[in-house]
């Protein structure tokens, strides 16, 4: 049994997406987790979902990176259990410093809702393992802050250590300024920690991962999940249900 715990903050609008998503690819009950209680219940997988926490207030998520969830969600993170971030949940992790850089307003000033097309650059993730290197998928985004910021030293580093998960491409693979959506540094959509099992992506994959949503394309993200935690309980890799 796969237990899974999406992270609800006030403002959050697709953590019932996620939820969604993860049991009809999982079998599993999902648990929502208030951000005021103190304690993540023993998780496989953590999920920060997409939304406006606290209305967006101050900078994107820098209010919910302080709710008091969050210590234990950081807790679980550092002993190992797999966190995902999707959008605003991207921008919460940024604040909390489980992933490096900032989310800036888009180059265009404004909100972008559209399907755009990513490549997965890093698939040995405990969200990633299930699509192929270099294999271009299409997600939807929707933001108004998606704007990957980090210094060039930093920038550098995620690069050398292979922490870019994910790149806005063309629908042929081509990264270039035009496939850009939002003016992201070299066009970074998502990134990892250097083991993989901290994931943060602007896109919605829970948005797309069924025939009925128009497209499958997110649904790999999920099944990711599954291998995860069966080959962690095998091989005694990932941790599995930390208390």
């Amino acid at each position: 049994m796969i237990r899974a715990c999406v992270i609800v903050f006030p403002g959050s609008n697709c953590d019932r997406d996620v939820k969604v998503a993860l049991e009809a690819v999982t079998g599993c009950p999902v648990t929502m987790v208030w951000h005021q209680e103190d304690e993540v219940p023993a998780s496989d997988i953590i999920v920060l979902p997409g939304g406006f926490s606290y209305g967006d207030y101050l900078r994107c998520g820098a209010m919910a990176a302080r709710s008091p969830i969050m210590s234990d969600v950081v807790k679980k993170a550092k002993a190992g259990v797999p966190v995902l971030g999707i959008c605003n949940g991207f921008q919460v992790l940024l604040e909390t410093g489980l992933l490096p850089g900032a989310l800036m307003r888009n180059a265009s000033l404004n909100f972008v809702c559209k399907d755009i097309w990513l490549k997965c650059e890093r698939v040995s993730t405990s969200f990633t393992q299930c699509y192929r290197k270099d294999q271009i998928i299409r997600i939807p985004i929707a933001h108004h802050d998606g704007n990957y910021f980090a210094d060039k030293e930093t920038l550098d580093r995620i690069e050398g250590e292979n922490q870019v998960v994910f790149r806005y491409c063309d629908r042929d693979g081509n990264v270039s300024e035009a496939a850009n959506p939002n003016g992201s540094q070299r066009n970074i959509a998502g990134i990892c920690n250097e083991s993989g099992r901290i994931v943060g992506m602007m896109p919605h994959p829970e948005r797309l991962f069924e025939r009925a949503l128009g497209g499958t394309d997110g649904r790999r993200i999920f099944e990711s999940v599954v291998v995860g935690v069966a080959s962690a309980m095998v091989e005694g890799g990932l941790p599995q249900a930390q208390p």
